[in-house]
Parts: C-alpha cells; structure tokens; sequence
C-alpha cells in the first residue's frame, strides 16, 4: 500500500470504525433534488491491446480493495467522536446562523428591492437553501472557530446560489466564485485534474480567509464585501477620492459600480429572509446542527464513477461535495479525501471491502516527446477520437513534450500517480501545420499593392505589412522585392504578379514561426517571421470543465455577472 498521505493521519488515529457505524443510523438531510441514487455506473477499460513498444516491468501485487479508503472523519472536527443523536446535533440550524448574526444592517430602497425578487420566487429560494444546506453546517463552523460573523455564511446564496460548479462569464468558479488568479494567491490549485475552486473544503478556507483580510484591512465588514466584489485597490480609491473632496466613506457613501452597489444589500435581503421567513410568505426547509458530510480519506486510485456507485449515490449527487474533479479518476495523491453524507460513508466503506477487481481505469501518462494525437493514442492503446475527447485535444494542434494526457490503465501502467505528476499535470498544445518558408518575390510592372498579396497568398494585409516593414495599405514599386513566408509545399513563382495563385492556410501561415534566411532582403525590417496568432502560442491546458452558471431549472445561480474582482 502506498504510505498514507500526511494529511490524513489525524483523522485515522482519531475515529474508530465502531464509532461511525454506530453513529449513522440518522438519515442525512434532504438533498433537495429528488435524484435516486444511481446503482447502475459503471466503468470500461479498453479493449485496444497495448503495442509491444511501451511495455514496462509489471507492477508489484496491489493491495486489497478494502485498504483503498480510512476510515470517515467530520473534516473540521477530526478529533471529536461523532454523536449525531447528540441534542445539539438535532437542534435547527437556522437558529444558529440568526445567532451568530453580527454586522450591523442596511434597510434602504435597494435592499427592499432584493427582499421582493427573492419573495417573489418561492421555488428558487427553496432549492437555494436546499443545496446550501448540504455545505451551512460546515461554514458556520468555520466561521464560529475564526469568530467572524455569520452573515458570511450566506454569501454563497450572492455569489452562485450555493452552486459549488458554477461558473460565471468572467471565469470565477466555485461557490464562492473565484477568478484563475485570485484562486492561487489563496493556494487553491488548478490543472488538469482538479480545480480547488469548487472544492467545498479547499475553497471555504480560502474565501475565509480572503474577507478575513479584507476586514483587517479595512476594518469594516460592508467595505470588505465590496472589496470581496470589487477588489480591495479599487475601495481604497473610492475611499481616498471620498477623503479628498471630504465625503464620508462608508460603503453607502462611496462611489461605485451597480453590482457593487447592490452587492450588500442583496446579502442583507438573505439575511432578513433568514431571520424573519414568515414576513416574507417562505418556508426555509428545516436544516439540523450536525455535518452533512464526512471525509473520507482515499489512499488508492479510483475511478469516480466507482466511487459514486460504492457511496451508493448518483454521479450528479457525488459531483455536488465533489464537484473539483476535472476527469473521470481521483488521484489519491492529488486529491486525499472525498465527501459523502453520513450513511453514504457507511456504504462506501461496506461496499469497498467486499469490491473485487480495478479500482481506477484511468491513469495520467507523460507525453515523452511532441507528437500528434494519433500517435499518442496508438502508443497508450486507444482510438484517437476517445484520446481527444477525454483530453479535449482541439483539432488541428500537436500534443508537447512534457504534456500529462488521461490513458486508460494497462498491465504496463498499473502504478497511483505520483504526488509531483497530480499536482502539475498540464497540457502543452502546438499548431499542427506545415513548417513554413521565407519567399522572396518581385513586383510586377505595374506594381504590388499589400492588399493584393494577402489575397493571393490569403494571409492578412497587416502580416504582408509587417513581413516587408510597410503599412497595411502600401504599394510596392515595379521591380522591388517582396516577403511572404508560404508552406513547404507550395510552389511560388519569382515575379508576384506572375506567380500562380495558391492558397496556403492564413491559420498555417499566421501560426508557425519560421526563421528568416540570413541573407537580407531590400524593404524587409528584420526578414521578419509571420504574425503569431493567439491559436499559434503554445496553449496551456488546465481541463477546467466549467459547468454553466444554471441551476437545475435553468436559472442563473448567481445573480450578477462575473465579480470583478476574483
């Protein structure tokens, strides 16, 4: 067996099995959606034998199925013996948030507005509540032990309707909705294989600690909400233009753009539906004081499709406490624990010991050297139309050295991904087009116009400018020598206006950079290559598989458009 993971081992000293199994006979909340679980996935591995050219030494004997998962843990109380037959674990939960309300309220025309678009959709706020009522528990636990207020516990309704997959048109992803960037600054990882940003656990910590250093920032609760929005540069110049023409700067007072404008009374129009759901004709489905998942540590390989059958729910259920897996396999070293409702754990648990066969048919192979994704799929023995979908290898576009694809496992692949393979995997993409050549032409007598060689050649007129330091729209004299850089196979003629027409690809010409011959050519600054495209720059792949911003009815989960400033 592969030695545990660091992380895990708190939790596995912590928790005896007795204790857990005695501890599950309380059916887990609702989950709102009225999915049944799905005990009919299944996995393939296929069936395309392995050429004899990548065979390896075979893998020692793998351990027993029951040794792929620890034992379950509550992930913020690893040390604490699970009671959910405890009193407090069944007392309301609501009552707990509208006890740990601490901000002081807004009450103007805006947040008025907001309290009669959510009274006036019952059902939207019911699933909203119901889905975060799987995640509350955990937040409001969070919340509590760093001593900040519970209004932060309902943000998640402002930022994604408690959506853990959404994604905005501005790229911010998860529940709390954050950008590429911002999600690394906070150590939230993103590849090919997992994105941190929808990760329940990894992404609560991280937006946590994003408005706990906002308020230390600004010392205000509203101001660092509209920082969280907006971004803390630009509050600190609203704030600074406030303080120069001598206006108060509080965040009623400053300046700012509508979604920021509207963001905390939206938050505040939650928090009197919360506090008071009767004023407003809506009934908040009844949420007890206990975890709604555990953690279960993963110390083998293992398809997701088999771990959702094993937890004994449907895919879309597990997706929802999973939702950062980008590929079809959880990578033990890259991902060290799932989620699962407090009976799921059980199953999951009962029904890995008995499990018999692969865990994972799945694997993560290093491209050795650049090749296209036919040769790739033939040396991992798999059709190349399976390689590309799994992989989202656009056409047209070369795999690079170094890049991590998703094969399926073989007798010669049986070994869990290494740690530094999980945690950087990527995708380096390359146009796969001719290589080109510099040709240097002659204007006939009457003369060359820009405009008339990129027709001929059907590149842009702006690539013929730059190629022959001119502007777009100049002609060449009579007899003066022009550049064009044209495909290997392309045949060219000396003089352009007696030059055959021939249609090299503007995509080709404009996506590979060539060397120019050293020899220097009259009106050519530099012999310059062609123009890179932006389908010409090596593309690096993280997979992100981003779900639409829709809840399960089609409405936008969140309400605005992408915050400006994750």
């Amino acid at each position: 067996m592969n030695p545990p993971h660091p992380r895990r081992t708190q939790g596995l000293v912590a928790l005896a099995a007795s204790l857990l199994l005695t501890a599950c006979a309380t059916t887990a909340p609702p989950t709102g959606n009225g999915r049944t679980p799905d005990t009919e996935s299944t996995t393939t591995t296929p069936a395309t034998p392995l050429p004899e050219a990548v065979s390896a030494p075979s893998a020692p004997a793998q351990p027993p199925a029951a040794e792929a998962a620890g034992m379950p843990v509550d992930p913020l109380r690893p040390e604490v013996q699970i009671d959910i037959d405890d009193a407090a674990s069944r007392a309301d939960l609501w009552v707990r948030v509208r006890n740990g309300f601490a901000m002081p309220d807004l009450d103007n025309e805006l947040v008025r507005k907001h309290e009669q678009w959510y009274a006036s959709r019952p059902d939207y706020v019911e699933r909203m509540t119901s889905r975060g009522g799987r995640y509350l528990f955990h937040i409001v636990e969070e919340l509590q032990k760093r001593g900040m207020p519970a209004e932060l516990a309902l943000l998640p309704f402002i930022e994604s309707a408690f959506n853990p997959k959404a994604m905005s048109v501005a790229k911010a992803s998860g529940m709390w909705q954050f950008m590429p960037a911002t999600g690394r600054d906070f150590e939230l990882r993103q590849n090919m294989f997992r994105d941190d940003r929808r990760d329940v656990l990894a992404s609560t910590r991280a937006a946590l600690d994003y408005l706990q250093r906002l308020h230390n920032m600004f010392g205000d609760w509203h101001l660092a909400l509209a920082a969280y929005n907006w971004g803390e540069g630009s509050v600190q110049r609203a704030i600074a233009r406030n303080e120069k023409a001598g206006l108060p700067t509080d965040y009623l007072s400053l300046r700012m753009p509508d979604e920021t404008r509207n963001y905390v009374p939206k938050l505040q129009a939650v928090k009197n539906i919360v506090s008071r759901p009767a004023d407003f004709a809506l009934t908040l489905p009844p949420l007890q004081n206990h975890p709604y998942f555990l953690s279960v540590p993963i110390e083998r390989d293992m398809d997701v499709a088999l771990a959702a059958k094993l937890a004994g729910m449907s895919a879309s259920d597990f997706a929802d406490l999973n939702p950062q897996m980008n590929k079809p396999v959880i990578l033990a070293s890259g991902t060290p624990q799932i989620l699962l409702p407090y009976d799921n754990a059980n199953a999951f648990l009962h029904n890995l010991r008995r499990h018999e066969g692969a865990l994972a048919s799945w694997t993560a192979w290093v491209v050795p050297r650049t090749m296209k994704p036919a040769d790739a799929a033939q040396q991992v023995g798999m059709g190349e139309s399976e390689l590309r979908e799994i992989n989202r290898i656009p056409p047209r576009m070369l795999v690079k050295a170094g890049s991590t694809l998703l094969v399926p496992r073989s007798p010669q692949r049986q070994s869990d991904v290494p740690v530094h393979v999980a945690d950087n995997a990527a995708m380096l993409l390359a146009p796969d087009v001719p290589p080109l050549r510099r040709v240097a032409l002659k204007a006939g007598k009457k003369g060359e116009t820009v405009a008339s060689i990129a027709r001929r050649y059907r590149v842009s007129p702006a690539q013929v400018a730059q190629w022959n330091d001119v502007g777009s729209g100049a002609r060449f004299k009579a007899g003066s020598q022009i550049v064009v850089f044209v495909p290997n196979a392309v045949a060219t003629t000396r003089t352009a206006s007696a030059a055959k027409t021939v249609k090299p690809s503007q995509k080709a010409i404009a996506a590979v950079v060539t060397k120019a011959s050293k020899a220097p050519v009259k009106r050519v600054a530099k012999a310059s290559p062609p123009v890179r495209s932006k389908a010409a720059k090596s593309t690096r792949v993280a997979g992100t598989g981003g779900s639409k911003s829709t809840d399960r009815s089609g409405l936008r989960v969140a309400e605005g458009p992408g915050s400006v400033r994750r």
